[in-house]
């Protein structure tokens, strides 16, 4: 199986730079199922072209399949593994392309960071759908589609079509983010695993899908074919996407969700009960009432992600400066995007102001606000960075309130399929109990002339607490 990465970068051959293959080398790289190679057919300063084969080893992968087929054991042997695009060619990016999936480049790390030209070309991808099914998952994330049947026999028209596709996908976006799409939809179109699925499943779809699963108009679909429709999974991941992300639980595509019904003296209550507030949903309000509370007109959100929280001040205009900092390139732009759906109607612009930048670097654009507000912030920032990141926020910017949130770890063990000593997100860098979580605001607060309250957010369980943690800093 092939995979075909294409860009017209100036120079092109930095392409090698962000995959971290060389054009000039051919590479290969073992794998349980058989030996992947990287090499470049073309690499030129306009143009180049570098190309990951698969070969698959037949005999060698029902070797390595924890479930045998004895109904049809000669399926196992002839079947289109060693050349349709599956999860056997996703595990292989994830191996070989491991660096440039996270985005990391020393050599190049403004590159890594901006969208290029690409053109992505995978010659056989199952796609159950047609080229319908390839425009529905790829058309969304900005991806040209260009996608042609792959006949059954080229021999006898008459036969019809196969279920593969020969998908190109040309467009401008950061290479990382193009790989992380690629090795959720491509198991996913293919609507199967060549392994045994575990908790940890869910973990990796909610890494490579960070930034543009959550707001995929088939999310639900994606989530239940990649995760080979496990009901447990399924749930687990739309949940966590749900509560990071603000979704409302029951976004599902109710043509594709396939539920039991139930029991007949359930019915009522089921249909009766209004569904559930998603936790980001709770948090955003709980943070716009202390914000409201405390009369703060000017607010900056700093980690503002996708804008969610600068969407409903926006919309509010009792907030009279709204300003929203992140430190991802991608962030920023998709906020912007975001916002200005919103602005637009209402011809508020002149209140809002989006840009990028470090939280745990000094800024003077952070000055001068009523409040900052932290949102699901700290837990991303490696703990040695913390100081900073105080003396930045706390110090340096000196709002007159800083509202932070945080998760509870005490809380984690009601998640259901989160590991015990996991934690929610496989960006989190520590979580916090409440007692560690005060100890931290406590401190800070004295250092820097503030006093701290303490406010739950979501239902407080009585034994554990609640999902989320807020310290509202006044001074």
């Amino acid at each position: 199986m092939l995979l075909t990465i294409t860009t017209t970068l100036t120079p092109a051959t930095d392409l090698g730079f962000l995959l971290h293959k060389h054009p000039d080398r051919v590479q290969r790289f073992d794998q349980a199922a058989g030996t992947a190679h990287v090499f470049y057919p073309e690499a030129g300063e306009a143009r180049c072209t570098a190309a990951l084969l698969l070969e698959v080893d037949p005999v060698g992968l029902v070797r390595t399949r924890a479930r045998r087929t004895p109904d049809f054991s000669l399926g196992q042997y002839v079947n289109d593994r060693p050349y349709a695009a599956s999860s056997l060619l996703a595990s292989a990016m994830a191996g070989v392309f491991r660096t440039a999936m996270r985005g990391r480049c020393e050599a190049r790390p403004e590159l890594a960071a901006a969208p290029i030209p690409l053109e992505i070309t995978l010659p056989a991808l199952p796609c159950p759908g047609g080229v319908a099914g390839a425009e529905r998952f790829f058309a969304p994330l900005g991806w040209r589609v260009a996608a042609a049947p792959v006949p059954l026999d080229e021999r006898f028209p008459g036969w019809g079509d196969s279920r593969y596709v020969t998908l190109t996908l040309t467009g401008e976006m950061r290479l990382a983010d193009a790989l992380n799409q690629l090795y959720v939809l491509i198991p996913a179109l293919d609507d199967a695993k060549h392994y045994w699925l575990a908790p940890d499943e869910v973990d990796k779809l909610l890494r490579s899908g960070e930034g543009w699963l959550a707001e995929h108009p088939h999310r639900t679909a994606i989530v239940r074919r990649y995760l080979a429709d496990r009901r447990f999974l399924v749930r687990t991941a739309l949940s966590r996407l749900a509560d990071a992300d603000g979704l409302p639980e029951d976004a599902l595509d109710p043509v594709e969700v396939e539920e039991e019904p139930p029991a007949k003296e359930e019915a009522t209550a089921e249909t009766d009960a209004a569904p559930p507030v998603p936790l980001a949903e709770r948090r955003a309000e709980a943070v716009l009432a202390v914000l409201r509370e405390e009369d703060a007109r000017r607010v900056i959100d700093l980690g503002c992600g996708s804008g969610k929280l600068l969407g409903r001040m926006v919309r509010d205009d009792s907030f009279t400066r709204i300003t929203g900092v992140d430190v991802s390139h991608r962030a920023v732009e998709m906020a912007e995007r975001r916002l200005r759906r919103d602005v637009q109607p209402r011809g508020d612009a002149e209140r809002l102001e989006v840009f990028q930048g470090a939280l745990t670097y000094a800024d003077p654009r952070f000055h001068d606000h009523d409040a900052a507000v932290l949102m699901e912030v700290v837990e991303h920032v490696d703990p040695p960075r913390l100081t900073a990141l105080e003396n930045v926020v706390f110090g340096d910017a000196h709002p007159r309130v800083v509202v932070v949130t945080t998760p509870n770890a005490e809380h984690n063990v009601r998640y259901e399929g989160l590991a015990p000593g996991a934690m929610r997100h496989p960006d989190h860098r520590f979580e916090w109990t409440r007692t560690e979580f005060r100890a931290w605001a406590d401190r800070v607060a004295a250092a820097h002339g503030y006093t701290v309250r303490y406010l739950p957010v979501g239902d407080d369980d009585p034994e554990v607490g609640p999902p989320t943690q807020m310290g509202v800093f006044t001074r």
